[in-house]
């Protein structure tokens, strides 16, 4: 007859195999004096850099009240401390060799870089709101599109983790887009390389790899994949171009998937929806899935009921 363990003793097994779990495997190993960043600490970044983008939109700031240069003053200060932190945090966990006195000093450096690149983003941001009135009769004004539309969220943070990527800052730029991803259903890499004017429509499911490349006035809507042809090779396509490139002026709708690094979908291309590409596509093109053939026949008296074949 087999004699089953007390509770204390299963807890006590489990123990002592997780333990032996954490002390064989680096990635559950405890790093001594170093952590990653904090995600709660990121997510509150994202928030105040969208209060001075879009002042008094997601504040009770009235900057009619007091001067415009001490708000965003303030609030600067404040990113730039706090983010300084994040990213010496970072690299340390990143990089073993890296003294604490390194890591400010290149920490300072990407600070120094970022906050003069939210001029651009914030006018990058005011060409995406555009976008998205000029291409949303729904869209009552532009103010709506600024505080309710998922798709602008999820461009502003991928503008702001794009910068930080681009000075290959490790983990903040994912924790950033993934953020985003969980609070909208849009998965944008902060590798893709986005032009002006970009909009994403409903935007739920849309994915864009981390080498996508995407020109001026592109429009995309809910369901949309910029994504690999395979991935089976792993880390050995690291830094390789294996996401589209989507020219100026294309327009890609519902349910598309485009595949390859190699595929290029050329300007003024329509993409219609539940297409499945993967060979590149010429310019001022129009792309038409044709719908399956539906007959509906009359009523079934026997049955009583609707009968339709597909």
């Amino acid at each position: 007859m087999e004699i089953k363990p007390t509770m204390k003793e299963q807890i006590q097994k489990t123990v002592a195999e997780i333990i032996n779990n954490y002390e064989t495997n680096d990635v559950l190993m405890e790093k001594e004096d170093r952590h990653l960043p904090s995600r709660n600490t990121i997510i509150l970044l994202i928030k105040e850099l969208r209060r001075v983008m879009f002042p008094g939109y997601f504040g009770d700031e009235d900057l009619s009240a007091y001067r415009g240069d001490y708000f965003v003053g303030s609030h600067l200060d404040n990113i730039y401390q706090n983010l300084k932190q994040q990213i010496i945090t970072a690299l340390i966990y990143n990089d073993t060799a890296l003294t604490k006195e390194e890591a400010t000093q290149r920490a300072e450096e990407i600070c120094q870089y970022f906050i003069s690149r939210l001029p651009h983003i914030q006018q990058m941001l005011l060409k995406d709101v555009q976008a998205g009135f000029d291409g949303d009769p729904a869209a009552q004004s532009k103010e709506d599109i600024i505080i309710s539309y998922p798709g602008l969220f999820a461009i502003y943070v991928y503008r702001i983790a794009h910068e930080l990527y681009l000075k290959e800052v490790p983990h903040i730029p994912r924790i950033m887009t993934e953020y985003a991803h969980s609070r909208t259903g849009i998965d944008i890499n902060a590798g893709a390389s986005i032009g002006e004017y970009f909009f994403i429509d409903h935007g739920t499911g849309v994915v864009i790899g981390e080498t996508t490349t995407i020109g001026n006035h592109v429009k995309l809507y809910q369901g949309v994949t910029l994504g690999a042809l395979s991935t089976r090779m792993g880390q050995q396509l690291a830094g390789v171009k294996r996401h589209p490139t989507i020219e100026d002026h294309v327009t890609i709708y519902s349910g598309s998937t485009i595949l390859g690094g190699d595929t290029i979908i050329g300007r003024g291309t329509v993409i219609g929806g539940n297409a499945f590409i993967t060979q590149s596509v010429a310019a001022d093109t129009k792309v038409i899935v044709k719908n399956p053939e539906m007959t509906f026949k009359g009523r079934n008296d026997a049955e009583n009921t609707w009968v339709w074949e597909i």
